[in-house]
């Protein structure tokens, strides 16, 4: 099974945003996104989706465009973003899924011998200072980080590839540990993949905690083509 990601598709069926107003690298989507994930893409291989799927504001209205992902081959993982304003409890959400996509929301889900966990995350000190509410849905977001790992170590066997998802960066330039990177050292996960950041080349991405590598994977930056994180050889 070979492992793939790609985030922020920013789906817009029943919201209607087109995304060429964020720039000209936005130009053919989504279509491209559903052309290169069905060149690249088989049947049997797991594609991680970490967050800002879709601009609904209701969920209704984002299983319409889900359902356009759905369609597209391979098993999806979905993780909130924060644009994903649509994202319900966990049990109204797994209820309405369509077979083969699967969710993750402070616990983890198991793929064969792949383990998935993470969390969105959230704002991360940097070259500017977190303010009082910043700082408290960080720690927020860590705590469920925590909840996911421990998830993830119920569901892992002997061999499993153990790998994290979060929707924001880890975090920010010039990258002092912060409370999410604390967790991801004491977990160890194989790799790390996230979205969130646009107009950025992934070669000046964030690309590693701690030795662990981390994947930019937004969708414009990766020219819609899903990214190939891992082939298990199974």
């Amino acid at each position: 099974m070979r492992v793939f990601a790609i985030a922020d598709l920013h789906l817009a069926y029943v919201t209607p945003k087109p995304m060429t107003v964020f720039g000209p690298q936005w130009a053919g989507h989504p279509e491209a996104i559903y052309d290169r994930w069905r060149e690249t893409v088989r049947p049997g291989d797991l594609v991680l989706l970490p967050g800002d799927l879709s601009w609904a504001m209701r969920l209704p209205d984002a299983m319409t465009d889900l359902a356009r992902v759905a369609d597209l081959p391979g098993i999806k993982v979905l993780l909130r973003g924060n644009h994903d304003y649509w994202w319900p409890t966990p049990s109204k959400l797994r209820a309405a899924l369509p077979p083969g996509m699967l969710a993750v929301h402070n616990d983890a889900v198991r793929v064969e011998n792949v383990v998935v966990c993470g969390t969105r995350g959230w704002n991360t000190p940097g070259y500017m200072p977190l303010n009082d509410e910043d700082a408290r849905l960080l720690s927020r977001e860590a705590q469920r980080l925590i909840l996911s790992v421990e998830a993830a170590g119920k569901l892992r066997q002997p061999g499993d590839h153990f790998l994290m998802m979060l929707h924001y960066p880890p975090a920010s330039a010039p990258y002092p540990p912060n409370p999410l990177t604390a967790v991801i050292e004491a977990a160890r996960p194989e790799l790390i993949a996230y979205g969130h950041l646009h107009g950025v080349p992934i070669e000046k991405s964030m690309r590693h905690v701690g030795g662990i590598p981390a994947h930019l994977v937004a969708a414009d930056g990766l020219k819609f083509t899903p990214r190939l994180l891992l082939d298990t050889g199974d």
